[in-house]
This record gives C-alpha cells, sequence and structure tokens, in this order.
C-alpha cells in the first residue's frame, strides 16, 4: 500500500532550489476543497462554523485561506488569540477553548469578543474577577469513565483533565445564569484522531441529550453545541479515510432525533477541527545524507524530530515516499533518523522502502497538523521552513527558517552571535 504525495520528484527538486530541506510544504489547492467538504457536509445546519484549532498549524496564511473559506479560530493561548486577531479573525468568530487558563489569556479573549469555552467550574469566579462574565458562555463537559463505540474503547475520559463533571454542569449552568449569562454553548472532545464515522454521531447523541436535560433543569438558553475535535486521518495508507459527508449526515439524524423534538431545532453545530483540516495537505520535505550500516540500516535526513516530533512521542507512523522512486519495490529495511542526541529520534522504524540513495528527496506524509506546530530548539536544532505550493502551481515562502540569530535572540547578556 501507499500513498501518493500531491508533488512529484520535479516539483520537488524545484521548490529544493529556493527553500533548502527540510522544509513543511502544504498544499492550497486541497485545504480549500477540503473546507468546503466540511461545510457542505453540515450545510444542513444553520448556524454551523468550522472553528479551525490554531494549535494545529498556527501560521497567519494558512489561517486567512480557512477564513476565506469561512473558517473560525480555535485559540487555547494569548499568542492564539494575537495570531487571529492578526489575520481578521475576532468576536465571535473566536472560540477560547483553555485550560488552567492564566488571567491575562481571559482579558484578551473577553476583550475581543471571543465566545470563552470554560474548562472547569472554579473558573466562573476567575473569570468574573479578572475580566467579568460574557452574555455568551460555554461549558466544557467530560462525562467520565469510558468512551466506546460498538464496544470499542476510544478514550477513557474519565483520565482527562479536560471539563466538568454532569453535576458541575448543572451547577454551572446555574451559577452563570445568576451572574447575567443570557446564553449558553456546550463542548465536549472525548476521543483523539478517530478514523470513525460513528465518533462524531455518538459524541453528539451524549451532548444533545445532555444539552436538553440542561435546558429543562436550569431553563438555560442553549444556542450551540460544539463537537470539537477529534476526527482523524488515515496515518496509514491501508487505513480507511472518514467520509465527512457520512459524519454529517450521522449527526444531522441525531439531531432530528433528539434536539428537534425538545424544541431546540435552531441549535447551531460547531466543530473544532484541527487535524482533519490540515494534516493530510502538509508534508515535511527532507533529504537523505547519510547512511549507516550496522546492526540495522539507517537512513539519516536532514530533518530530526525537532521539525516532526509525532513520531518520537508517540510512536506515530507517517508514511514515506521516496520521490522518483514511488513505483519501485519496497526491498530495503530501514530505520530513517535524525540527527539529534536522542535514539527516538526515528521517523521510522523497520519501514520497507526501496533503495535510497544520498540526495534522495522523502516526502514524510500528513504532517500538515500537529507537525511544525510541535516543533522545538533542543540540541539547538533550529526550525525549519514552510512553505505553501499555491493553487496556481506557483509556492510562497509562508514562514523563513530560524537562523542562528534567532536562536540567540532571547539572550540580552552579551553578543553571542554577530556577522
Amino acid at each position: 500500500m501507499k500513498k501518493i504525495p500531491f508533488i512529484t520528484q520535479q516539483q520537488a527538486k524545484e521548490l529544493t532550489k529556493k527553500y533548502p530541506t527540510p522544509f513543511h510544504l502544504y498544499d492550497e489547492k486541497g485545504i480549500r476543497e477540503n473546507a468546503r467538504k466540511v461545510k457542505q457536509a453540515f450545510s444542513w445546519n444553520k448556524g454551523f462554523k468550522e472553528y479551525f484549532a490554531v494549535k494545529a498549524t498556527p501560521n497567519p496564511v494558512l489561517l486567512q485561506i480557512l477564513k476565506e473559506e469561512g473558517c473560525g479560530a480555535d485559540c487555547s493561548s494569548y499568542t492564539e488569540l494575537l495570531l487571529s486577531e492578526a489575520v481578521g479573525v475576532t468576536g465571535s468568530d473566536i472560540m477560547f477553548s483553555s485550560n488552567m487558563t492564566p488571567a491575562e489569556d481571559y482579558v484578551l479573549a473577553k476583550k475581543l469578543g471571543a465566545i470563552i469555552n470554560l474548562d472547569d467550574i472554579t473558573h466562573i469566579d476567575f473569570l468574573e474577577k479578572v475580566a467579568g462574565i460574557p452574555e455568551t458562555i460555554c461549558c466544557r463537559f467530560n462525562p467520565g469513565g469510558l468512551f466506546q463505540i460498538n464496544n470499542d474503547i476510544m478514550d477513557t475520559p474519565g483520565e482527562s483533565k479536560y471539563g466538568f463533571t454532569r453535576e458541575q454542569m448543572t451547577e454551572g449552568f446555574l451559577k452563570l445564569k445568576q451572574k447575567g449569562v443570557k446564553h449558553f454553548g456546550i463542548h465536549a472532545f472525548l476521543a483523539s484522531n478517530t478514523v470513525a464515522n460513528e465518533y462524531y454521531p455518538e459524541l453528539a447523541k451524549i451532548l444533545f441529550q445532555t444539552a436538553v436535560e440542561l435546558k429543562q433543569e436550569t431553563g438555560a438558553d442553549i444556542r450551540f453545541i460544539n463537537l470539537s475535535g477529534g476526527v482523524g486521518v488515515p496515518y496509514r495508507p491501508d487505513q480507511q479515510p472518514n467520509d465527512i459527508m457520512a459524519i454529517g449526515e450521522g449527526v444531522r439524524k441525531v439531531y432530528e432525533q433528539i434536539l428537534v423534538p425538545a424544541g431546540m431545532g435552531d441549535v447551531a453545530i460547531f466543530t473544532e477541527m484541527g487535524r482533519f483540516m490540515l494534516a493530510p495537505y502538509g508534508c515535511l520535505v527532507a533529504t537523505a545524507i547519510h547512511e549507516k550500516h550496522t546492526y540495522k540500516e539507517y537512513i539519516g535526513l536532514d530533518a530530526c524530530a525537532a521539525n516532526l516530533m509525532r513520531p518520537a512521542m508517540y510512536g506515530a507512523y507517517h508514511h514515506i515516499t521516496v520521490l522518483g522512486k514511488e513505483n519501485n519495490e519496497c526491498n530495503y529495511k530501514y530505520d530513517v533518523v535524525g540527527g539529534l542526541c536522542e535514539n527516538n529520534d526515528k521517523f521510522a522504524i523497520d519501514r520497507m522502502l526501496p533503495k535510497i540513495d544520498m540526495g534522495d528527496i522523502l516526502v514524510i506524509h500528513d504532517a500538515g497538523a500537529h507537525g511544525f506546530s510541535m516543533g522545538y530548539n533542543y540540541n539547538g536544532k533550529l526550525r525549519s521552513a514552510e512553505v505553501l505550493l499555491k493553487e496556481d502551481g506557483t509556492s510562497q515562502l509562508i514562514r523563513r527558517a530560524e537562523t542562528p540569530q534567532d536562536y540567540f535572540a532571547t539572550f540580552d547578556f552579551m553578543n553571542l552571535f554577530q556577522k
């Protein structure tokens, strides 16, 4: 099984003349087409909005593209709020979903008019003290226990640090009403990176039923229900991808079954997808620069876990294509590694690939979300550039590569690096 990259070997060679590897590359055409499909899948809901999870890929050019396609921004920090404001995403187009939130974050979110999603009941008094309580607010629900689909355990919400308990939701809504809140939302995130069309409908069923109960118990005016993220992508080529049209239809059916009979047929549906929106439309482009023959066969890249840490952090699978050798037999077993002083700095372990020669360009797939954004500077490694492959086939540098000057910029006791 194989995945087909969105660039050819010839395109990659042209790009590397302008942008030295490693760099992250994004496919504008794919991003726009996918965003339109998501919008279409939920077009049955008048108030639907996708709030792109900025944490997944915090680049203003990409946020602007998604804004043009009707998406808002799901922010989780002060800096992400600033980034959204910079591209003109403000007010109710921002969903501020945070936890253990500093006071200054709430102050800025309130100033921008963002919808604030409270993660804990104790944050009600905290928010009131530092920024004031807005008229519209959201609360994050954690039902606890296990989350299952067809008897398969998808995740364990009871082990998660996020959200209100069921009892706290009722208590919190009543308390917020007393403090002047007029409109409410409910939010939950119960499983990560699901490749199952049933996830959103099952989550929706829980949230819709909870919404009906909360309206009955508190009289709250519930205006929206946020299904958050968790809709995943098929990192492995043999996985079946999610069908967003089937997912949207599954949510619609549950909506008609639960909310409409309860007189809540005007409730808006929100989503906060990062991975589904961007992961397949970004890749890490790297060059093979070393080979090593010891107890195993190693291919060393000019990229490392500082550029894409999911394999090192989670043991996550990312498919690899050797450009120009897509149709060659995969009869060599390699560990594909980076140059960090850490033995988990491996993009692939015992991966069957075509014979790799020095100078070959490799594409590491599905790095468009939680790829660049999770990078770091361990070993003094510098973060790579980000490049956009535009719809017309041209390219645009949307973030330059870091330099040693950038690395030293926060030292103020002496000039460490000057030329």
